[in-house]
């Protein structure tokens, strides 16, 4: 055998595994990387095509800080040649995947999967990538460096290009998956909602699926996903009953559990919901996973709360698409006292753009809320209510101008906007 519990696996089984021509000279690899700036001592370096470079110019730099073997589409001491890289690496995580004997569920869909991602894992006891790592690469690294002995693994497969799910679920193998919602993203790829949902639909061809009711509700729109069982709060399979959103944390029963997460907002609280479901579909007992999501601790930008001169600052901010700007709305509208929402670009929305950011506007109004917009649509958004500025320096003595101790401040923008650096700015 190749391999040990720390899993090492030799050249020869890399050059089987993606059906390359091994050239002399490697050593057996214990890691994978595809950025040469973060190789490792004893690790496989994947060049990759990327934007602007291909990985194969950096190959040199990953032998010197000790990668034992390189993964290439041109041949050279210690090198699996290939034709095609990205291919390549796509078997390499299958032959992976193949090595593990134990459950393996997948989390997809256009908002919500690193904090379901997240809840499974720590509610399951499964070990799963950190962060949102959810593309080919880094899966194939989680699934090298995976223990063999867990009973389990969770991953999170993103998509932004059409036949990316489908790569993915051939590279994972889940044996269920869960679909957390449907709705535009990546519209620059998917060109309408109808693009987005038939790639998300790839998950449910997992044996098991489990589905959000508002992922049902929009997959049986476009005739997709019908008696799928599905989790939330509402007419569902799996059914969470009277939720309380609170400012600093959820809780709701499930059956007779008492359900407690130490986040705000409807995200964490479905992302608890659909380990729990989870949890019944596997045979695990729901209470131990109940026990654990007290705990639960989610990545930065993620309803993270942060306090400041006795402002509280949610620092949701990670992400944004009209989705999950609605949900998060929805959740402050809720909130009692003073609170003020700022409002960023939701990116990759293509021609959508502008229709998208006003229905966001809209929804604000409806709910009683007048945001500060930032971006390209701010001063188009504002005209419904609420107010526009030019930059982050900008919104941020808006805000001190306004804002007392007690308030709530919600930020919520596309991960490139970077608000959250108005947290920084507060303090200079």
């Amino acid at each position: 055998m190749y391999l040990h519990h720390v899993r090492e696996v030799t050249p020869e089984w890399v050059a089987r595994a993606t059906g390359g021509r091994l050239h002399p000279g490697g050593k057996p690899v214990r890691d994978l990387h595809w950025d040469s700036r973060e190789t490792t001592p004893g690790s496989l370096f994947v060049a990759l095509p990327g934007k602007r470079v291909h990985g194969r110019e950096y190959v040199d730099e990953a032998r010197a800080k000790g990668a034992h073997l390189v993964l290439s589409d041109r041949p050279g001491p210690a090198t699996v040649e290939v034709a095609d890289t990205h291919q390549a690496l796509l078997r390499l995580g299958r032959a992976l995947r193949e090595l593990f004997p134990g459950q393996v569920v997948a989390v997809g869909g256009s908002s919500g999967k690193t904090t379901t991602k997240e809840a499974l894992a720590q509610g399951l006891g499964f070990p799963a990538p950190p962060g949102n790592q959810n593309t080919a690469p880094p899966l194939a690294r989680f699934l090298l460096r995976l223990d063999p002995q867990a009973p389990g693994c969770v991953v999170e497969l993103g998509v932004d290009r059409v036949g990316e799910m489908a790569e993915l679920m051939g590279l994972a193998r889940p044996h269920l998956a869960v679909l957390t919602a449907l709705g535009e993203e990546h519209l620059e790829a998917f060109g309408s909602l109808q693009g987005v949902v038939e790639e998300e639909a790839g998950l449910l061809s997992a044996p098991q699926a489990l589905v959000s009711l508002q992922a049902a509700e929009v997959l049986e729109r476009f005739g997709l996903g019908r008696g799928l069982p599905t989790y939330g709060f509402g007419e569902a399979t799996f059914r969470g009953e009277d939720l309380r959103l609170l400012l600093h944390e959820s809780r709701f029963r499930y059956g007779a559990l008492e359900v407690h997460i130490p986040y705000p907002g409807i995200g964490p609280a479905l992302a608890a919901l659909a380990a729990l479901g989870v949890a019944e579909m596997l045979g695990l007992d729901p209470k131990e996973v109940a026990e654990r999501l007290a705990h639960l601790v989610l990545p930065p930008g993620r309803m993270e709360r942060r306090e400041k001169d006795g402002v509280v600052f949610l620092n949701d901010a990670y992400n944004a698409n009209p989705l999950s700007v609605k949900a998060g709305l929805a959740w402050l509208a809720l909130q009692p006292g003073r609170k003020w929402v700022v409002l960023g670009e939701m990116r990759e929305l293509g021609e959508e753009a502008l229709r998208l950011h006003l229905e966001v506007a809209k929804e604000a109004a409806r709910l009683g809320l007048k945001p500060l917009y930032l971006g390209p649509y701010a001063k188009d958004q504002a005209s419904l209510g609420g107010e526009a500025v030019e930059g982050l320096e900008e919104a941020v003595g808006w805000l001190k101008e306004r804002v007392q101790p007690g308030d709530l401040v919600y930020l919520k923008a596309s991960r490139s906007v970077g608000l959250e650096r108005i947290l920084e700015l507060w303090d200079a």
